[in-house]
């Protein structure tokens, strides 16, 4: 790295503040190169039903309609639509992991035992 910058010719803070700044991130492509960003984490969406992909679905093509052309009927028709994809997003969780534990003796039980065990202080949610 010390064969790399001109450091011995500096006049000004600035100008070798630079000239070192740009030989250090020449260095450091060269050494460990570029990285992609990495894959996002999938969603969780195994509980999803058709209304809910339904109102995703019509929630990103209000959002695409808002993006070309920000009316403030597209404003209202997005957060309406965004609104609505909430709570069937909510409904449709709910549902599922209500039906997940109360489902079962086992599951029942392990909810129980779980509000036992807040009601005394012992864990917390």
């Amino acid at each position: 790295m010390l064969g790399e910058g001109p450091w011995e010719e500096g006049k000004d803070a600035e100008d070798m503040w630079l000239k070192m700044a740009t030989c250090v991130q020449k260095v450091a492509l060269e050494v460990f190169g570029v990285t992609r960003g990495g894959k996002q984490e999938a969603k969780d969406t195994w509980w999803w039903n058709n209304e809910v992909q339904r109102a995703i679905k019509e929630k990103k093509e209000c959002f695409k309609r808002l993006h070309l052309d920000k009316s403030a009927a597209n404003i209202e028709s997005y957060n309406l639509a965004k609104r609505v994809a909430k709570r069937a997003v909510s409904v449709a969780k709910g549902k599922a992991y209500d039906d997940l534990y109360l489902g079962s003796a086992s599951g029942r039980q392990e909810i129980s035992t779980k509000s036992n065990a807040s009601r005394m202080g012992q864990i917390d949610f």
